[in-house]
C-alpha cells in the first residue's frame, strides 16, 4: 500500500498534459513518448487496462486502442481537458470498487475514454509516424495497467487513479 501511495503521488508530480511531438517531424520516438508525458493519459490508460482484467475482458484493451484511433482522425473541435481529467476519475473508482459492468456498457464507457484520449493525441501530434507511435505505447501502458489488475493492490492503486483525476479537475477551476 505505502509502495502504492508513493508511486501515485510521484505521477501526480509529472506535468498535466503531454508536451512532446508538436511539430510536423515529430515521428515514432516522439508519438510514443507522448503517453509517458501527460498524468491525464497515463492514469487512464493503466486504469482501463486493470478494469479490464478486473472485468474479465481482454477484449476491452483493442477496443480503446481502435476507439483511440479513430478520435484522433475525427478531430470534431469539443473541448476535451475536462473529459480526459473525468476519465481519470471514474476509471479509478471503477478499478477501486472493482465495479463489474454488463459487457455492452464496459466496452461504451472504454470507448468513450478512448475517443477523448485519442482527440487530445490528434490534436497534439501530427503524422502518422507520431500517430502509430502513441498507438504503439499506448497499448504498452493497457497492457500492463492489464498485467497489475490482477494483484491485490490493484483496488488501492484505483484509488489512487481516482484521487489523480481529483487533482485534474481541481488543477482546471
Amino acid at each position: 500500500m505505502k509502495k502504492s501511495l508513493a508511486i501515485a503521488l510521484c505521477l501526480l508530480a509529472l506535468p498535466a498534459a503531454a508536451h512532446q511531438g508538436h511539430d510536423a517531424v515529430a515521428g515514432f520516438a516522439a508519438g510514443f513518448a507522448h503517453p509517458f508525458g501527460g498524468i491525464d493519459h497515463l492514469l487512464a490508460m493503466l486504469g482501463v487496462g486493470v478494469w479490464s482484467r478486473q472485468q474479465g475482458r481482454a477484449m476491452l484493451l483493442p477496443a480503446f486502442v481502435l476507439m483511440m484511433a479513430l478520435g484522433a482522425v475525427a478531430q470534431v473541435g469539443v473541448p476535451v481537458e475536462a473529459g480526459l481529467a473525468a476519465s481519470v476519475l471514474l476509471v479509478g473508482a471503477l478499478v477501486a470498487a472493482a465495479a463489474r459492468v454488463p459487457a455492452a456498457l464496459a466496452v461504451a464507457m472504454v470507448a468513450g475514454f478512448a475517443l477523448l484520449h485519442g482527440q487530445a493525441h490528434g490534436r497534439e501530434l501530427i503524422g502518422a509516424a507520431s500517430a502509430a507511435g502513441f498507438l504503439a505505447a499506448s497499448a504498452l501502458l493497457l497492457a500492463a495497467g492489464y498485467a497489475a489488475g490482477g494483484t491485490r493492490a490493484a483496488r488501492a492503486a484505483g484509488a489512487a487513479i481516482a484521487a489523480g483525476g481529483v487533482f485534474l479537475l481541481a488543477a482546471m477551476a
